[in-house]
This record gives C-alpha cells, structure tokens and sequence, in this order.
C-alpha cells in the first residue's frame, strides 16, 4: 500500500495526514452547523474547538512517544507526526482537559460542549483510522487470504492488509465501523426527549471504550504497561466513567433535560 498521495522531489504528502485533516474538517464543519441550528455562540465555539484540536494532536504525540521511546534516535523524529504515532487516548484526555478550562475562563458549562461535540468527534475518528490503512500499521495478527475474502470487504483493503506477503486482520476497518455506528446512536440519542445532559458524553465513552477494549485485543502493536495493553486499561476507565455517569444523570430531577434550557443558561459569559 503507497502511504504517499503524491510527491514531487523530497517534497511527499501522505495519506495519513490528510485523511486527519480530512476527519477534523468534517467534524469542525459538523460542531459549526450544529451550533447555529441551536443558537450557541460560534465564535466561542470555533475557538474553542480550535484549542481543543491542537491540544489534542499534540496529547496524542506525547502519549505515544511516552510509551515509545526506544523508537526515536533522533529528538526531531519526536515532531513528525505526518509519518504516524498518534494515540487517540492521549488526544481525548488532552483535548477535555482544554475545553474544560475553556469554559471554566468563560464560565460556560463544559459538559453541555461536551455532549455537543462527541457525534464529531467519532465522525473524524472514523474517518482518521483509514489513515493506519495507508501506513500499514494499527492492524491485528497475522490471517488468511482465505479468511479476509470471507469478510466480504472490498479487494483494495485486501490488497492492502497484504504486508510484506502475509495477510493480517483489518482492525482499523473495525474500529472506523464501530466509530461510525457510534456516530449514528449518538445522533439519535442526542434528539431524544428524555435524554439527559452529560448522557451523549457518557455514551461515548461507554461505546468507544467497550469497542476499543475488544478490537485492542487483536491487534499486535500495542502500547503496553508492564504486561497489560494502555488502551485496554484506559477503555475500561473510560466504561467506568459512562456508567457513573449514566447512574447519576438518570436520577430523577438530578439534571436537566439536554435540549430544554435557553441559551443564557447554556452559556454564562
């Protein structure tokens, strides 16, 4: 599989910087039109997104190298991130950690944002996985040709799980899928009636945390702590955190439906 779109001399661009940029427009675009449609201030919103954003590329670097470190002779090799190396957990932790403060200097409530945005944010986690497609990495054990044909997925990503002459397990095309279904349950929960604030978010995490947990469990690449896999530490935390949430959210009076306050209750400039 070429990880290269084109070049031209030394110059190269990769598919696995695109599709990021691809995902985080899509999703940006997505927050933009979402928040007009319920009055919330764009501005603020785009800002903080933008924050949110670069905070999270750059948490998701630092969490990978953290757990990688034999793998970079060079302290410059730590910064090119277009070659890949980018750990979504690190990203999420990274990115709340920003739009917290962000709305705590605004006075805005976090988790009403929170809830917002996580249909985005699983859209361009969908999208941004066919980025480990193209640079032939984040993919599971070693398979038959036999076994990937009876999946009934498309030959390129069969031609393309082709590493060095052996076959592997497409994880990352599970992972894209589950984000993406993900991505629908959300959308709707979000638009139900009885559908409490903070409960979108503790979806997300319950959702992205459960597939996570297993699809780590194929693959061979792993971030590892001591002999356990980070993700699949981190996933289960992350489930823990849904559940919690979803335990207090659902008692009754104990928090506000999510789509019935006015703005000024939304956001507190």
């Amino acid at each position: 599989m070429n990880r290269y779109i084109f070049t031209i001399g030394n110059f190269k661009v990769e598919w696995y910087s695109v599709l990021i940029i691809i995902g985080v427009m899509i999703g940006l675009t997505m927050v933009m039109k979402e928040a007009k449609r319920y009055k919330y201030p764009t501005e603020f919103v785009f800002n903080m997104c933008f924050w949110a954003i670069i905070a999270g590329i750059i948490g998701a670097r630092i969490y990978y190298v953290l757990f990688n470190l034999n793998l970079y002779d060079s302290f410059w090799d730590v910064f090119k991130i277009w070659e890949g190396g980018l750990a979504i957990h690190g990203g999420l932790i990274a990115g709340l950690i920003v739009i917290i403060l962000y709305c705590k200097k605004y006075n805005a409530r976090a988790i009403r944002f929170i809830d917002f945005l996580v249909p985005a944010l699983l859209l361009a986690q969908a999208i941004g996985r066919w980025g480990n497609f193209f640079n032939s990495e984040a993919h599971g054990a070693a398979t038959t040709l036999e076994h990937l044909q009876s999946l009934h997925i498309p030959s390129f990503i069969i031609e393309g799980m082709n590493i060095g002459g052996i076959y592997y397990t497409p994880t990352f095309l599970y992972e894209s899928i589950w984000c993406f279904i993900g991505f629908i349950i959300i959308l709707i929960a979000r638009r139900l009636k009885y559908t409490k604030v903070g409960q979108p978010f503790a979806l997300y995490l319950m959702w992205y945390g459960l597939g996570r947990f297993i699809i780590e469990s194929m693959r061979t690449d792993s971030l590892m702590l001591g002999g356990f896999k980070m993700a699949q530490i981190t996933s289960v935390l992350m489930i823990l955190v849904g559940l919690i949430i979803i335990m207090i959210t659902g008692r009754k009076g104990k928090f506000e439906d999510l789509y019935n306050q006015d703005e000024n209750e939304v956001i507190r400039f």
